[in-house]
């Protein structure tokens, strides 16, 4: 029987990242990492960084980047907030919004790291089945709530909506916080910026981990209305004023600032994609329409966890779900196109 402490203890069942792994010659197509290095820019920045000045405390603002990304984005320094990734922005927006004790909804197939959230932070939440094409409907989401978290681009699905559908899920919810988690909408999906002006209660999530190649660095951004952000930093600031090291804040306005290298590189992965998911439905596979930088297929004749294993057997890593309604999908991250030539030939061998 355990002591008596270990019953006060918290709980809970943590997130589970893509298995991580230092094998030489490894195919790492697991984890939605760019495959493409960061812009050139940030590489100049990072040379370039007075290491004397590591000693003293970074700047809490982040001004530098804030400032960096209100001009990309047309929006106030005021209406962005910085954390270290978009984990970090997530779980202080879950602090910061959702305290109504009613449940927050969001879909039951997404990603993993919400009801982690919810249990920590013991905010009740329901999940909302997304329909058989893995797609939400928004009439789901008409009803009160304590707030509503949805990903578009979804994960681990590709699946994106247009404008008429985050509209939609806004106009229905204005008594609530709506989060738009747009963590891999650089890749083709429909950017909600644009509602900011029309929407208070609106607050987007976007990473530098996915389209800007920065995962090694940890730079999350949201964009929301004024008063979002300023209790995002009230919350922020109650334990941790410096979120952002200098660093980062340095080489994140890099990227921002090489705007040419962004976009190529992120038509360099939207073109593999679709080719990569052209080349799988000819092996048999069932390609989800996708807006992100990986594909969510499954393959009629053959068990996804049985194609993960030949597959990490070969050296190339990929993700396999062990969850209801997904447990015959494979999640594959948009790699080189040299890493998906050797992913789709150890594929068609393995189907024979």
């Amino acid at each position: 029987m355990p002591p008596l402490w270990q019953e006060k203890l918290r709980k809970i069942t943590p997130y589970v990242p893509g298995e991580q792994s230092s094998n030489p010659g490894l195919i790492k197509l697991n984890a939605n990492e760019n495959p493409y290095p960061p812009s050139p820019r940030v590489r100049e920045a990072l040379q370039g960084l007075d290491t004397g000045a590591l000693r003293l405390y970074p700047d809490a603002n982040a001004s530098r980047l804030r400032g960096a990304l209100s001009s990309y984005y047309g929006v106030k320094p005021t209406q962005v907030f910085m954390g270290n990734g978009s984990d970090d922005v997530l779980a202080l927006a879950f602090q910061s919004f959702f305290c109504s004790g009613q449940p927050i909804l969001f879909p039951d197939i997404t990603y993993s790291f919400y009801p982690v959230w919810c249990g920590l932070f013991r905010t009740p939440y329901e999940t909302v089945p997304l329909d058989g094409n893995f797609r939400v409907n928004p009439r789901d989401y008409d009803r009160p709530s304590g707030g509503v978290v949805l990903p578009n681009p979804n994960a681990p699905t590709g699946i994106s909506e247009g404008r008429a559908f985050i509209e939609d899920i806004l106009s229905h919810n204005q008594d609530c916080v709506v989060i738009i988690d747009e963590a891999y909408v650089d890749f083709g999906g429909w950017s909600c910026v644009p509602l900011l002006e029309q929407y208070e209660n609106l607050l987007i999530v976007q990473t530098f981990s996915k389209s800007r190649s920065l995962a090694g660095l940890r730079i999350g951004v949201a964009l929301g209305s004024e008063t979002l952000i300023a209790t995002l930093e009230a919350v922020k600031n109650s334990y941790n004023s410096y979120t952002m090291d200098a660093v980062s804040i340095e080489a994140g306005a890099a990227a921002v600032e090489d705007d040419a290298y962004f976009r190529e590189t992120c038509r360099k992965v939207i073109g593999t994609r679709e080719r990569c998911a052209a080349a799988l439905r000819g092996l048999g596979f069932t390609v989800c329409p996708s807006d992100s930088n990986f594909l969510f297929v499954t393959h009629p004749a053959a068990r996804a966890r049985d194609i993960f294993e030949a597959m990490r057997a070969q050296n190339i890593f990929i993700r396999h779900f062990n969850l209801p309604r997904i447990d015959n999908y494979l999640r594959i991250t948009i790699g080189t196109e040299t890493e998906m030539d050797k992913l789709l030939s150890a594929l068609a061998g393995y189907l024979g």
